[in-house]
């Protein structure tokens, strides 16, 4: 039997974290330049969609996934709700 994917919370410190930094805070890269790396290979996803930018600003409510570690952003304490924008 396969392993489940594992997922993990973030608590933001900041309105927002870039995406190789949150890889290394998270425990998913050992350092801020292999996240950069697992973010231009397409190894990364947020929300679902592969994400390339390698200083992405993740936000409150997001999802990011990479080699099957999932991990659902917070916000930080005290912060403003997070806004919703329908379609």
């Amino acid at each position: 039997m396969a392993n489940a994917p594992s997922e993990h919370e973030f608590t933001l410190r900041d309105e927002h974290v870039r995406l190789c930094d949150l890889l290394k805070l998270a425990g998913i890269a050992e350092s801020g330049g292999q996240g950069k790396q697992l973010a231009a290979s397409g190894a990364v996803t947020v929300d679902g969609v592969v994400e390339m930018r390698k200083t992405a600003k993740i936000r409150a409510g997001q999802l990011v996934e990479c080699g099957g570690v999932k991990v659902r952003v917070l916000a930080a304490p005290g912060a403003a709700p997070v806004s919703v924008k329908n379609e």
